[in-house]
């Protein structure tokens, strides 16, 4: 029998500044080897209880602690934050709050300097490390100069390396692209089954996870664990949509279809799932919902006349690029990491300004504007809200940019308490920033920009770090103002988002276009998925499993049918 490695007991635990317990009641044994998803909704108490795993809580986040938390047999409240650092490596959900060298291969290397391993042994662990999450060829480079995909590898790297026996990922996918996410999921998997490490994944992109096997998936709402049962029975419950987590689509296809969800259709991937006793259930609901896609033409806002960029001019990051953006579209740019999406972006914005070609809005070459003209009229998300923020208060920070507009303060008060309640932050608008998640802060710097209503909108990862819950919140209110007429762009990792929200999409690899088409075409097309490190919907491999002719039209289907279920 495995030996528990951690164990809570009617455990408990309160932080300072708050009137109620972020904890209740929680009894969680997780042993040796095993490997453990823990799932809920922003708010639930993941992070909290990941905090109290790694010593964060109470060493760094004070409070009050009831109950009993064990980590190898000994009470944590009991160790030090370094006793534990050396039972415990976490993988944080915001990569650059866990640098410390001035190059990569420094921060990898970190631990062992700490350990005082001798410097050629440790240069081959570093070398090791970085290839196996391939970063070794950033070595050299700053960590906060790489993409956010590349710092989570980077942290992936610093974790893997040391020789603790407890690895806790926090929301290790949420940076990165598909592809890499997959691979982020096998290498953990393929670390887990190579050295018997007890793992636990903290993360909200649920059907990514169970790329790999997990040996059972814990649920977390308002503090509590409500459910602790293996994949295979949870998918088959409506415990995930009640609790406002994201199903894979697959089995939302599924469902839809009028199918009961059993153990016995091996449901936890796509690969295994047995389809073969709703086969015609689902071919029926295929027939009774396709219908024939209507393409509409609108006058461009946006348009990318042969752009190139380098901030080296010996090296363009991007080349040649042209695109189109037409009036009140909502439009996905997608491509692995470090591809050039983000320096799009902030093109657009003018941060920079192109080495070859034009950017034009609503026909107007942007060359001469300035930052604060274009910002008139575009507003920009950027990934890490870290770089967004300047204000201490929730509301202060929202209310910022109506303020030095000149806007009266009653309408400032109107308006910005109407962004919180859709941003599903009105209830911490008197709190201070500092107090809030990540996802959290994500959505504090999302409703800065959406109050002040600009022409067009420009996302970099809206998403990230965001339960179904609030993800629907949010994209819901981006829907409703895309009708309303506003332009959006959003720079995305998630293919869900790329799929349910935006018909069309622009794909970017190595600094160039590959593609531009229906994002239905493009999460199913071989070669474009394997230029972009995308990967291919899981919708498409249920139409293969079925047998039906057009897999690319079942697709699209789905996604039809979806957004009128979500009006």
């Amino acid at each position: 029998m495995k030996k528990p490695v951690i164990e809570f007991k009617d455990f408990n635990f309160q932080y300072n500044a708050q009137a109620k317990p972020t904890l209740k009641h929680i009894n969680l044994t997780i042993y040796e080897g095993e490997k453990v998803l823990i799932v809920g909704p922003s708010g639930s108490g993941k992070s909290t209880l990941s905090n109290c795993i790694n010593g964060l809580v109470p060493f760094y986040y004070e409070g009050e602690i009831t109950g009993s938390l064990l980590i190898n047999g000994k009470e944590t409240k009991n160790s030090s934050i370094f006793e534990l650092s050396n039972e415990v490596g976490t993988v944080l959900q915001d990569p650059d709050g866990q640098f410390i060298g001035l190059t990569v291969a420094e921060d990898i290397a970190f631990k062992l300097e700490n350990d005082c391993v001798p410097q050629e042994e440790m240069k081959e662990r570093v070398r090791k490390a970085s290839k196996l999450v391939e970063i070794d060829n950033q070595l050299e480079s700053a960590p906060h100069s790489l993409s956010g995909g590349q710092k989570q590898r980077v942290n992936l790297a610093g974790v893997m390396i040391g020789d603790v026996n407890i690895l806790l990922f926090d929301e290790p996918l949420a940076s990165l692209d598909p592809a890499t996410g997959k691979t982020a999921i096998e290498l953990i998997d393929e670390l887990q089954k190579k050295t018997g490490k007890t793992i636990i994944i903290i993360e909200h992109r649920l059907e990514d996870v169970l790329h790999q096997e997990v040996d059972r998936i814990i649920v977390m709402d308002e503090g509590t664990i409500i459910s602790d049962t293996s994949t295979e029975e949870l998918l088959g419950q409506s415990l995930l949509k009640d609790t406002g987590i994201r199903e894979p689509l697959y089995i939302t296809a599924l469902k839809y279809a009028g199918c009961r969800v059993i153990s016995e259709m091996k449901p936890q991937r796509i690969h295994t799932l047995q389809v073969e006793s709703c086969k015609d259930q689902l071919v029926t609901w295929y027939a009774d919902q396709s219908k024939e896609l209507i393409e509409e033409k609108a006058e461009v806002i946006l348009e990318f006349d042969k752009v190139s960029f380098g901030y080296n001019p010996q090296k363009e990051i991007l080349k040649d690029i042209s695109f189109k953006v037409y009036k009140g579209e909502m439009l996905s740019i997608v491509g692995k990491n470090g591809a050039g999406k983000s320096t799009l972006s902030k093109l657009v914005c003018g941060f920079f300004k192109p080495t070859k070609g034009r950017i034009l809005f609503e026909g107007k070459d942007m060359i001469e504007d300035t930052i604060k003209e274009r910002a008139q009229k575009i507003g920009m998300v950027m990934q890490n809200p870290n770089q967004m923020i300047s204000q201490n208060m929730i509301f202060d920070e929202v209310a910022l940019g109506l303020r030095v507009r000149g806007i009266g303060e009653e309408e400032v008060t109107k308006r910005v308490n109407e962004t919180l309640k859709v941003c599903g932050l009105y209830p911490f608008r008197n709190w201070p920033i500092s107090a809030l998640s990540f996802g959290q802060k994500k959505r504090v710097t999302i409703a800065a920009i959406l109050v002040l209503r600009p022409e067009m909108l420009i996302l970099d990862e809206p998403t990230a770090g965001q339960d179904f819950k609030h993800y629907t919140e949010i994209m819901e209110f981006l829907k409703g103002l895309n009708q309303q007429g506003m332009t959006i762009i959003m720079i995305t990792h998630d293919m869900h988002l790329m799929l349910e929200y935006t018909d069309r999409a622009i794909v970017v690899s190595e600094g160039q276009k590959v593609a531009d088409d229906l994002t239905t075409y493009i999460l199913t097309d071989e070669e474009t998925i394997n230029k972009a490190y995308l990967k291919k919907t899981s919708l498409y491999e249920l139409a293969l499993k079925v047998g039906i002719d057009e897999p690319r039209a079942f697709v699209k289907c789905f996604i039809d049918y979806d957004r009128r279920m979500r009006l």
